[in-house]
């Protein structure tokens, strides 16, 4: 699968807004994915002018769910 494919892939026809960046069902991290998809083309601009993106996840528990970029929590790398 491709996360940067113009075309989303049929699980994320149901997918859920996640607000807290987990899988809705069973709280797995983004990390634990078995499927993911960025809606690079439909960006929207924030307060701050940035752009965000809707990332898509296909969980191991196969609840498909999604997230704002900008709701990411940082990484383990960029907190060094």
């Amino acid at each position: 699968m491709d996360a940067f494919s113009v075309n989303p892939p049929e699980w994320t026809n149901q997918a859920k807004h996640s607000l807290d960046f987990l899988c809705p069902n069973c709280k797995a991290k983004a990390e634990s994915a078995v499927g993911v998809w960025l809606n690079r083309r439909a960006p929207v601009i924030d307060s701050t002018f940035g752009r965000k993106w809707q990332e898509f996840y296909l969980c191991e528990c196969e609840t498909s769910w999604w997230a704002w970029s900008s709701d990411r929590p940082p990484s383990k790398e960029s907190q060094n």
